[in-house]
């Protein structure tokens, strides 16, 4: 399969707004609803050959809907094409839907025999051939779960040996929210139409999904942009987003036009998490940058990063006039959950309450907030960041993390209702949303899995710091950040592979990135 990264729309749509893109699509391109089937199950073939171009063999697994009338226009175009073709049907062909049925008929024309389904039937595969399974079971709309023969079937694509291609979705893969229904096709690639499902890019979507393609048929822009048009339910950021939202620097400037960032972190044991957030913060490009920490961490913090201002807790009496300098404070990485940490938080709320400097809130500093009731209505929150992954998510909203991952884009909307500021939750496609705009959530397509390691979390808190300090606002700062840490992890990755990735291993690609964006 080719390593090319496809490209991709920025907007995201639900399952319910797709009739309507459907329609404003075909009403522009002259186009009836077979027409477009015709269309979609193309260019699915053409995206497998592409991609897998020794294949001489296709089995298609179907359903009865739309989504199975895409599989048998795949299906006819394999067998123009001069390939062996099996069509699994996992419904008789008098259930089909009328436009699949048309489809089926349009492929038995074209030579397409098809078979019921039978669990043992990929076992017959020659090992000689190259074989490829195309899904086109369950369309956008499954809202339950998958059980009886769709399962059997998902069961018995899952174990085979051969590559994947889902059309438009993994079939049991819920479009609005990435969940598996008990059980979900693992694809290697999946083509999208009209409309790129929300769900494809986070959580578990990015499981199952594998590469994504989006075919757009050449529909005009107006279509997803006029009055009339479904507002995306959500944005797809990248290193792009970046772009123009970093101002290039004065010759005249100096250490203090680049902001001051303060870290508070690194109880007793916990010392390397303030250290990377403050270092992040410098790399990032702040002209200062203070860690308050453990006295005990003060060397480790200045032989690792010498141009860092070390305090310790025996220059308690400094604080105050360090956060009254600061630009931006990060609170949270290694801050622990004991007294110090306790401490440590309440004078950042009372400074807060005093000068109003933008405050990000990370790791402990979020544990501790959900311990004391009403905290966060004692200060304003509008220039406040929060970034929790999704067990502190569900700390802070009161629920099991299953339940916030069982629907992500709801999860940040609650953290937005309940918190204020700005809000991301970490994970597979990270999410972000403010109070500024509740209605927009931003979804981060980069990074990978090998950035599911230690002390990640604490690198991206002092970017995004770091930017904040620098002039961008806290949405800006946020979803710029996400966007350049996920990017380095990905340079990182393709250096020297996920396994082994480190938090420190993204520095060297910090600079980089902020300076050609």
């Amino acid at each position: 399969m080719s390593e090319r990264p496809p490209k991709l729309p920025k907007h995201l749509y639900r399952v319910d707004q797709m009739p309507i893109l459907e329609q404003m699509a075909m009403k522009k391109l002259a186009l009836n609803t077979f027409d477009l089937m015709v269309l979609a199950g193309t260019a699915v073939f053409q995206i497998l050959k592409s991609n897998y171009p020794l294949v001489n063999k296709l089995i298609i697994f179907v359903g009865s809907g739309n989504n199975a009338g895409d599989g048998y226009i795949v299906a006819a175009k394999a067998k123009s094409a001069g390939m062996k073709v099996e069509v699994i049907q996992l419904n008789r062909s008098e259930k089909l839907s009328g436009i699949a049925m048309k489809a089926h008929e349009y492929a038995k024309s074209s030579g397409v025999e098809t078979r019921s389904f039978d669990a043992e039937l990929l076992d017959g595969c020659s090992s000689h051939e190259e074989t490829l399974i195309v899904d086109a079971i369950l369309g956008v709309g499954i809202n339950k779960s998958v059980t009886g023969l769709y399962e059997k079937a998902i069961l018995s694509i899952n174990a085979a040996s051969h590559p994947v291609v889902s059309v438009d979705l993994p079939s049991g893969l819920n479009a609005d929210t990435g969940r598996a229904m008990g059980i979900a096709v693992k694809a290697d690639i999946t083509v999208s139409f009209i409309g790129l499902k929300q769900g494809l890019l986070t959580g578990e979507g990015q499981d199952y999904s594998g590469q994504v393609f989006f075919e757009r048929f050449d529909i005009p822009d107006n279509v997803y942009s006029s009055e009339s048009s479904p507002k995306p339910s959500s944005r797809r950021i990248d290193i792009n987003y970046v772009q123009g939202r970093l101002k290039p620097r004065k010759k005249s400037a100096h250490k203090g036009d680049h902001g001051h960032v303060v870290v508070l972190g690194g109880d007793k044991g916990f010392g390397g998490a303030g250290i990377m957030a403050a270092e992040a913060a410098q790399r990032a490009g702040a002209g200062l940058v203070t860690l308050v920490t453990r006295s005990e961490h003060k060397t480790a913090a200045l032989v690792r990063c010498p141009e860092l201002m070390v305090i310790g807790e025996e220059d308690e009496k400094n604080w105050g006039g360090i956060l009254n300098r600061a630009s931006c404070i990060v609170v949270g990485p290694g801050l622990g959950t004991n007294e110090w940490g306790r401490s440590i938080l309440s004078k950042v709320i009372e400074q807060k309450k005093i000068n109003h400097t933008p405050v990000l809130f990370d790791a402990d500093a979020l544990t501790l907030l959900t311990e004391r009731e009403n905290i966060l209505k004692t200060f304003e929150t509008h220039n406040a960041v929060f970034t929790p992954h999704p067990g502190e998510a569900a700390r802070l909203l009161g629920c099991s993390t299953e339940f916030v991952e069982s629907d992500r884009f709801r999860t940040v909307k609650e953290l937005v209702k309940l918190l204020g500021g700005t809000c991301l939750l970490k994970g597979s496609g990270s999410l972000t949303s403010s109070e500024y705009a509740p209605d927009i959530i931003y979804l981060c397509s980069e990074g990978n899995a090998g950035m599911a390691s230690g002390g990640m979390g604490d690198v991206l808190s002092g970017i995004v710091a770091s930017l904040i300090a620098q002039g961008l606002s806290c949405v800006d700062a946020l979803n710029c950040g996400i966007c350049i840490h996920g990017e380095a992890g990905d340079l990182a990755s393709r250096a020297n592979g996920e396994r082994g990735l480190r938090a420190t291993d993204l520095f060297p690609f910090l600079a980089k990135l902020l300076n050609t964006v």
